[in-house]
């Protein structure tokens, strides 16, 4: 059964009509030749059986202001706003050790936010590393001679840090992975990561469904807004471990492949070593980060540039924050070789330049956005969807009163059964801590009964010994009293 809906819609003339009607001051606003007139010809649209016809022409009058009205200062108002709350960027570097992680994020940032106290990448470090591995070094009875090592865990260490530029305030959050890929033995040395990108999406979700919630500002966001991954320069492609790593992570954060230490390489060889790299990550299906472009808003220079920088996927960088000396005599930062100088921030001798305009220049922003509204969002559905909540997107269907109680019955449901969960696993730690401290006392009660049993049957043991020596010494003394007596005479005569 179709039911046909219809609506009337004003004529231009009535508008102007009622418009005049309700103030006659205002009927040198509406221009007719100027307006602007749009027509809506869609055609039926089927939703669950019902049919909604094709609606009639929609007039759409487009109106000039003649004054000023002021709604053009919000991106003034927004501005002041943003440098007011400030901003934070938080970066995920993967890679093996010696790849030059801390020195990438020190050179990108122009600060020394590591030092070789606090950088878990440094000499130092490292010595320390392998020292706890060689401590941890078994080898077996096996005639083979193979060597076992317990030590194949990765860390997770975060360092934030607050650093300004021209009175714009940013908080700065390096998630470090010591531990990845240093073993002999990776195998599933992705999860702990993967695990902390949940985590931190976990963090914003739980706080978003609070009760009592305070939102988040822009500088306690705590999720991933982009993923460095270090690629060894190694020609050959990448390893299994690259590959796994890239196909777990790409859905979760913006993944960024950077191929570290380029300058070991002749130009020729990075160029075949990208094209390698980008075949092995199309055919495993990885996605990277795509820097949006916006032919209608944006230049062609810039539209250019954009596409220019997607095509330097991936980044063949090369790291140094040292100030050098270059051929022509200017003072850049770079590296300085008995052949030559390295410019970090010459185009044509490193992709450092495209990386930080990729990272904080041009499209910052866009990182975050792409976090916060299509994997965090992807995020969020799946785990919802886990939960057994389901949403309809169907913006024909009316509000159902009966269908969102039970959406919030379901979801109030798993809040009840994740704090039982919680509250189980309170239960049984404090009941085997009871138990612990239960089995202690016992432990002592039974030590201190043993120690007084033979306490005690040392003191039996000493009285058995001073009554036998009594006993045999009454006996002793009856014998020599009776020999000490004087033996009587017999007869009658004395």
């Amino acid at each position: 059964m179709s039911v046909e809906v219809k609506k009337e819609v004003p004529s231009e003339n009535q508008l102007l009509r009622e418009t005049k009607t309700n103030n006659s001051d205002v009927s040198h606003l509406v221009n007719n030749g100027n307006s602007d007139v749009l027509t809506n010809t869609e055609n039926a649209i089927n939703i669950e059986g019902q049919v909604i016809p094709p609606q009639p022409e929609l007039k759409i009058i487009r109106r000039k202001i003649n004054g000023y009205v002021g709604f053009a200062n919000l991106p003034k108002q927004w501005h002041r706003k943003s440098i007011r709350r400030g901003f934070c960027l938080n970066l995920l570097c993967v890679g093996q050790r010696g790849l030059g992680k801390s020195t990438l994020i020190n050179t990108l940032f122009n600060k020394r936010l590591y030092d070789d106290v606090n950088d878990p990448f440094s000499e130092i470090e490292l010595e320390k590393d392998i020292a706890r591995k060689l401590q941890n070094i078994s080898i077996d009875d096996d005639p083979n001679g193979v060597v076992n090592t317990n030590d194949n865990k990765v860390a997770i260490k975060a360092l934030s840090t607050e650093i300004e530029e021209n009175g714009v305030k940013l908080k700065l959050t390096v998630i470090d992975t010591p531990g990845f890929g240093d073993s002999i033995d990776n195998s599933d040395s992705w999860k702990p990561i993967v695990k902390e990108i949940d985590s931190r999406f976990d963090q914003y979700l739980d706080a978003e469904n609070r009760i009592n919630r305070t939102p988040l500002g822009s500088r306690e966001d705590p999720r991933v807004h982009a993923c460095l991954y270090f690629i060894e320069p190694t020609v050959h492609g990448l390893r299994s471990l690259d590959i796994e790593f890239c196909t777990q992570v790409y859905s979760k954060c913006n993944l960024i492949p950077i191929i570290a230490k380029s300058d070991i390489l002749t130009d020729e060889e990075i160029e075949h070593f990208k094209k390698i790299i980008m075949i092995q990550l199309n055919e495993a299906g990885v996605e990277l980060f795509q820097p949006p472009i916006y032919e209608k808003s944006d230049d062609i220079e810039t539209v250019n540039s954009t596409k220019n920088l997607i095509d330097k996927y991936p980044f063949a960088v090369t790291a140094s924050i040292d100030l050098v000396q270059a051929l022509d005599g200017r003072v850049v930062r770079g590296r300085a070789y008995p052949w030559g100088c390295i410019e970090i921030d010459n185009a044509s001798h490193s992709d450092f330049i495209y990386l930080s305009d990729l990272l904080i220049r041009q499209y910052m922003e866009e990182l975050r956005e792409k976090t916060n509204n299509v994997l965090y969002e992807n995020y969020r559905s799946n785990k919802l969807f886990a939960l057994g909540i389901k949403q309809d997107n169907s913006v024909f269907r009316e509000y159902d009163p009966a269908t969102r109680s039970i959406e919030e019955r379901k979801l109030h449901e798993a809040k009840l059964a994740k704090l039982e969960s919680e509250m189980k696993s309170v239960f049984q730690q404090k009941v085997s801590e009871k138990e612990k401290k239960l089995q202690k006392s016992e432990a002592e009660l039974f030590a201190r009964h043993k120690e007084m049993k033979e306490k005690l049957t040392k003191q039996l043991k000493a009285l058995e010994e001073k009554k036998n020596q009594l006993e045999h010494s009454m006996v002793n003394a009856a014998s020599v009293s009776a020999s000490s007596q004087p033996t009587k005479k017999k007869g009658f005569l004395r």
